[in-house]
């Protein structure tokens, strides 16, 4: 029994680690661009119209946006230096756990289970079986477009899991994350182009 134990624990902790995965985060950036002479902001709506998602959740994408670049001291303005867009994309993760150990089956004579086996099959006893999940993946993409070029110089993607539908709170508080983490990477660590 100490042994089940001792295995269903890392198999506990390795679910319970993978349930909080945070925001994964990747970025690009055009290397010519000097992100110091950008200042203010405003939405890219024929951008943001194409969005694939709720009216909704763009409205939450929106306020988490203009929440980070305000607390980032960027202005919203009517004259920009920086558009912001977003795009979204969704799609179903199967997870499938292989949760066998100690159970074996083959064909053969034999002892089997402690006695003679006629049957021509023998087994170890033992916990086995798969676990399979499904949840909803989901990745926000966040481009900044020099407003005067109209040239992508930034973009964000932040990629995790989405599965708060029940829950408009915490729907809300993971858009929230999906956004402060993905800003978090700009401007990036560049030295301002010559």
């Amino acid at each position: 029994m100490k042994k089940i134990k001792l295995i269903g624990l890392p198999v506990l902790l390795l679910l319970l680690v993978s349930a909080c995965v945070s925001v994964r985060v990747a970025t690009d950036y055009d290397t010519k661009a000097d992100f110091n002479n950008y200042k203010s902001y405003a939405f890219y709506k024929t951008g943001i119209d194409q969005a694939e998602i709720s009216d909704l959740d763009k409205k939450r994408i929106l306020r988490a946006i203009e929440s980070e670049m305000n607390a980032r001291g960027f202005i919203k303005s009517q004259d920009p230096d920086l558009l912001v867009s977003i795009f979204t994309r969704e799609k179903e993760r199967v997870d499938v756990y292989n949760n066998r150990f100690g159970l074996g089956w083959g064909w053969g004579w034999g002892w089997g289970w402690g006695a003679w086996n006629p049957y021509g099959f023998y087994g170890w006893p033992g916990y086995g079986g798969y676990n399979v999940s499904t949840r909803t993946e989901g990745s926000l993409f966040i481009d900044l477009i020099d407003a005067r070029t109209k040239e992508l110089v930034w973009q964000g993607r932040g990629i995790g899991s989405l599965n708060y539908s029940g829950n408009m709170e915490k729907k809300e508080a993971r858009i929230k994350e999906f956004v402060s983490e993905i800003l978090s990477e700009y401007p990036p660590n560049t030295v301002a182009a010559n």
